[in-house]
C-alpha cells in the first residue's frame, strides 16, 4: 500500500484544534461517478466502472508513476434520486441504482482502501427531493408525521437574496412549500427534533453500514433560516452543524468532513472551531485563478495570508474549480502554461487541496452553453475515439472534442498530466510542502509569486512565474524572519536550473536574493532547503 500518510482525521473532543500533521501529504480527488468510467455499455458511469479505474486515482504501488497519487476520494452524490446531478434525494439508504448496488460500493470501498484511498461522499442535508416519500406524506396529508420536517405556509414569503422564489405553490392545496434551490427540492426544517435525528441515522448509514470515511456536505449555510428567513449563516444552522458534526466524531472518530460555504473567508471564521473539520477556500480560488489569468501574484498572497490568519491551521481546503463552475481551463484563459501555473501554487498550499475530475488533463467545459452545468461535468477522457475510453455505448453526455486524453498524456513528461503526478508526489514527500508554514516572500517582480512553506528544520521554496515573458534577475526578499541563517543548501526538485542557498541575515530575514538567473514564462519551481 502506498506510504502516503492519511487525511484530516477529527482528534478528541468538540473544539480541538486538528493537527496538522494528520494531514501530511493529502489530496483529494472530486469525481462524478455519472461521468467517470461506465462498466456495463450503457452510456452511464457507475460504481464498478470507478472500480475499474481506481489506478489512475492511486494505484497504491509507491514505486510507480503513473498514477495520481491522491489519497482521497469525493464521490458526488450517489444516493437514489430522480436527476442526473443527484442533489436532490430521494432516498438516502439507497444507492442510485444507475450506479450499481450496495454490494457494489462495498467493494468501491473495500479496492479503494487496498490502495490507499480513503472516500468520501457528498450528503445533501438541506433539502431533499420531492419525489422523497416524506415530502409526498407532507404534501398530501396535513397530519402526516413528516409535516413538520418541511415548512408550508397559507402566503409566498418571497424570494431569496438572488431574485428567485423561495416558496413555491403546493399542487394540491392552496398552499406553498419553501425549497431555496428549486421546487424540485423543498427545504428540511431542522428546528424539528426528528429531522436533526434523521441526518444522524443517514450518517451512521453510510459510516458504519456501508463502510464511508466522511463526508462533503453540499450547501451548509443555508441548512437553517432564522425566524425571518434570513437564509445564510444563521446561528440555528452552526448549531446544526456542530450537533451533526458530533456525532459523526462519536460515531466514526476517523471521518472526515468538509463543507461548502460559497462565501469570503470572514464568512468562514464563525464556522469553527467546533463544527464540521474543514471548509472549501472559495476565496483563495478565485484569487488563485485571477492570478494566473492576470500575471499579478499580489492578489493572490493577500487571500492566503487572510486565510492563514484566521482560519485554523491546515483546516481549509483550496481547490481551482469544481462541479459548480466552469472548468479550470476556461477559468484560467486556456493554454498549458497557464494550467501548469496554477497546478503548482494549488498543490503547494497550505490545507487538504482538492482536484475535480478532469482538471489534471486539462478537460474544458463551461456553463454558458445549453447543457449548463453538464457542460462541465461530461465524461472523463481516458482516450481518443467516440466514447473516449469511458464507455463502449453511446455515452450519457458527448466528450468535449477539443479536451485532451489520460492515454495521450501518460507518457509525455511536458504533459499536464506529468506535471501533477509530480506535484503531488512532493506534496506527500517533502513534509514542508503539506504541513509547513506559509510565509510570503516580496519578489521583485509583480508577476512573480514566491512563498516558503517551513517546518522542522526544513524549508521549501515555491516560485511560479505567472507571466507570459522570460525574466531575468529576479530577487526574493522577506518583511518577516522566515529562516535561520545558517541555510546551507539548495535543491531543486521542480523546473530545472541550479541554484545556491539564500543569503538570510542573522534576524531571519531574506535580502535580495536571486534563486535562479531567469525564470520561463509561466515555469514553475520548488526548491528543497536545509
Amino acid at each position: 500500500m502506498r506510504s502516503l500518510l492519511p487525511l484530516l482525521a477529527l482528534l478528541g473532543a468538540p473544539g480541538d484544534t486538528i493537527p496538522p500533521e494528520v494531514a501530511r501529504g493529502a489530496v483529494c480527488y472530486e469525481v462524478f461517478v455519472r461521468s467517470f468510467q461506465d462498466s456495463d455499455g450503457d452510456g452511464v458511469g457507475d460504481l464498478r466502472g470507478l472500480v475499474q479505474r481506481l489506478d489512475h486515482v492511486n494505484d497504491g504501488d509507491p514505486r510507480t508513476t503513473t498514477d495520481l497519487g491522491a489519497s482521497c476520494i469525493w464521490l458526488m452524490p450517489v444516493a437514489e434520486s430522480p436527476s442526473y446531478h443527484g442533489y436532490d434525494v430521494a432516498d438516502y439508504f439507497r444507492v442510485d441504482r444507475e450506479y450499481g448496488t450496495a454490494d457494489d460500493f462495498r467493494l468501491l470501498m473495500r479496492e479503494a482502501h487496498r490502495r490507499g484511498i480513503r472516500v468520501i461522499l457528498d450528503l445533501v442535508l438541506n433539502h431533499t427531493s420531492e419525489e422523497h416519500p416524506y415530502f409526498q406524506s407532507a404534501l398530501r396529508d396535513p397530519a402526516s408525521p413528516y409535516r413538520a420536517w418541511y415548512r408550508f405556509a397559507p402566503r409566498p414569503g418571497g424570494k431569496n437574496p438572488w431574485g428567485g422564489d423561495n416558496w413555491h405553490r403546493s399542487p394540491i392545496r392552496d398552499e406553498y412549500f419553501y425549497g431555496f434551490f428549486w421546487k424540485g427540492m423543498p427545504d428540511l426544517d431542522y428546528r424539528t427534533p426528528a429531522v436533526r435525528a434523521e441526518a444522524a441515522r443517514v450518517a451512521d448509514f453510510w459510516l458504519r453500514e456501508m463502510g464511508a470515511d466522511g463526508f462533503r456536505l453540499d450547501a451548509v449555510s443555508f441548512l437553517m433560516e432564522d425566524d425571518s428567513l434570513r437564509v445564510q449563516h444563521t446561528p440555528g444552522t452552526h448549531a446544526v452543524l456542530r450537533e451533526f458534526a458530533g456525532h459523526v466524531r462519536r460515531a466514526s472518530p476517523a471521518a472526515f468532513t468538509v463543507g461548502e460555504v460559497w462565501d469570503s473567508t470572514a464568512r468562514l471564521v464563525p464556522y469553527y472551531p467546533d463544527q464540521l473539520d474543514a471548509y472549501f477556500a472559495f476565496e483563495v480560488s478565485d484569487s488563485l485563478v485571477a492570478a494566473v489569468r492576470t500575471a499579478r501574484a499580489a492578489p493572490l498572497l493577500a487571500a492566503v495570508a487572510r486565510a492563514q490568519r484566521e482560519l485554523p491551521a491546515g483546516r481549509w481546503a483550496p481547490f481551482l474549480r469544481n462541479h459548480d463552475q466552469d472548468r479550470a481551463w476556461a477559468a484560467l484563459g486556456g493554454g498549458l502554461g497557464r494550467a501548469r501555473a496554477a497546478a503548482t501554487l494549488l498543490l503547494t498550499l497550505p490545507g487538504t487541496p482538492f482536484i475535480y475530475y478532469g482538471e489534471e488533463i486539462g478537460m474544458r467545459g463551461t456553463k454558458t452553453g445549453p447543457d449548463g452545468d453538464a457542460g462541465v461535468r461530461t465524461p472523463m477522457q481516458w482516450s481518443a475515439g467516440p466514447g473516449a475510453g469511458f464507455t463502449r455505448g453511446t455515452p450519457w453526455r458527448a466528450p468535449h472534442a477539443d479536451s485532451a486524453s489520460v492515454a495521450a498524456q501518460t507518457a509525455d513528461p511536458g504533459s499536464l498530466l506529468s506535471h501533477y503526478r509530480r506535484l503531488v508526489r512532493l506534496r506527500a514527500s517533502v513534509p514542508p510542502l503539506a504541513t509547513g508554514d506559509w510565509m510570503p516572500l516580496r519578489a521583485s517582480h509583480p508577476s512573480v509569486a514566491a512563498y516558503l512553506r517551513r517546518g522542522n528544520g526544513r524549508a521549501a521554496l515555491v516560485v511560479v512565474n505567472l507571466g507570459a515573458a522570460r525574466l531575468s534577475g529576479v530577487s526574493l526578499s522577506s518583511d518577516d524572519a522566515v529562516l535561520a541563517p545558517e541555510v546551507r543548501s539548495a535543491r531543486v526538485l521542480l523546473g530545472g536550473g541550479h541554484t545556491r542557498a539564500p543569503r538570510v541575515g542573522p534576524d531571519g530575514r531574506m535580502r535580495d536574493w536571486v534563486p535562479f538567473a531567469s525564470l520561463e514564462p509561466m515555469g514553475s519551481y520548488v526548491v528543497e532547503l536545509r
